[in-house]
């Protein structure tokens, strides 16, 4: 019975934390989507706003981490628990990271604006390659609540479609740079902004691999695996 207990509170622990997550992983989700917008609009306020939370989500880092230091170490979780634990730690991390991009982007609207010259349409430069990356932390989110491997898998190969869109925005930069200089100062705000959205992709890419380790136990990272696994689903 006390081992049943035991397991039942080690449950209901591991679950309030999930839900931490994704209060935490809805507030970073947010903070993008704003941080985009304020970049659209020149919304100064709406900026700040965005570097606003960043204090909330740091403080949601350090209490989620903390909350799962306290369980590895009240319940002992044997390895398929402690591998959920290890990996939610790494959840967070990478929340809290795509919530510093977020900043970054907030950071370059407010620079841009307070400039007030716009010698190139900064934000359609990057309005598909922040949607694509949106879409993919929103999936990331999706696939850890429901610990949706397959879905997981499918996110994982869009990270590559992110990264081809910021290597063609870079290009255009450049080559807006190096034929009028006037666009200099836009352009490469434009360009932290293009590579902080291609950072969130890569985040939300981990997560998603993170996923796939709680669920099959398989650390993926660095290897084929995701294009074996679309490639099988191809052929059968």
């Amino acid at each position: 019975m006390q081992g049943e207990h035991s397991s039942k509170q080690y449950d209901m622990d591991l679950e309030t934390i999930r839900s931490k997550v994704l209060l935490m992983g809805g507030l970073v989700e947010n903070q993008f989507q704003d941080a985009v917008s304020s970049f659209k609009s020149g919304n100064i306020a709406q900026a700040e706003q965005v570097i606003k939370v960043d204090q909330d989500v740091n403080r949601l880092e350090v209490s989620l981490d903390d909350a799962c230091s306290h369980l590895i170490v009240k319940r002992q979780p044997a390895a398929n628990d402690l591998r959920t634990v290890m990996a939610t730690i790494k959840v967070i991390i990478d929340l809290e990271r795509i919530g510093d991009e977020a900043t970054k982007i907030a950071r370059s609207a407010k620079s841009i604006t307070e400039r007030g010259v716009t010698t190139i349409n900064h934000y359609e430069i990057i309005r598909v390659m922040a949607s694509s990356a949106g879409n993919m932390l929103h999936d990331a989110l999706d696939a850890f609540a429901r610990l949706d491997g397959k879905q997981a898998i499918q996110l994982i190969a869009k990270d590559e479609v992110v990264n081809h869109e910021f290597r063609s925005i870079m290009r255009n930069l450049i080559t807006f740079m190096m034929e009028d200089p006037r666009t200099i100062s836009c352009a490469l705000d434009t360009l932290w902004v293009a590579k902080a959205i291609e950072r969130i992709g890569d985040h939300a890419k981990n997560i998603a691999e993170y996923v796939i380790y709680i669920v099959e136990g398989k650390d993926i990272r660095h290897t084929d695996y995701v294009a074996s696994q679309l490639e099988d689903r191809t052929t059968n």
